[in-house]
């Protein structure tokens, strides 16, 4: 399943609320992104209407299924990549700002060697 880049930030985003906070609403996603209010609110009716995630009455986001399994392989590539940059003797801030950027582009080649790289340090 292919989406853009932005849509899987927003539902990586949404993923590391829930398991910081236990929700996730459009105001968190602005602040954890560093955006606008109004830009997470466009995107978040894009991401409903395309099925990602759903909303309840008090505006709280819940990944869907779809979403779901967006989000776990975003963030497990982030979290992956952010040990392989600290392993390497990068600082944490700057692993994490470039697994950010990394984790979207990387072939499935290139990060399944990090990856088995990483469990065995």
């Amino acid at each position: 399943m292919k989406i853009r880049q932005s849509a899987e930030d927003y539902l990586e985003s949404i993923l590391r609320l829930r398991e910081e906070k236990g929700y996730a609403r459009s105001i968190d996603i602005a602040v954890s992104l560093g955006i606008t209010k109004p830009s997470v609110s466009v995107a978040m009716k894009r991401l409903r209407e395309n099925g990602f995630i759903s909303m309840d009455e008090n505006n709280y986001i819940t990944l869907t299924e779809k979403g779901m399994e967006i989000a776990k392989r975003i963030y497990h590539r982030h979290k992956t990549l952010t040990k392989f940059f600290e392993l390497m003797g990068v600082d944490r801030e700057t692993a994490q700002d470039d697994a950010c950027k990394v984790e979207h582009v990387i072939s499935e080649q290139s990060f399944e060697a990090i990856r088995k790289m990483t469990e065995k340090a």
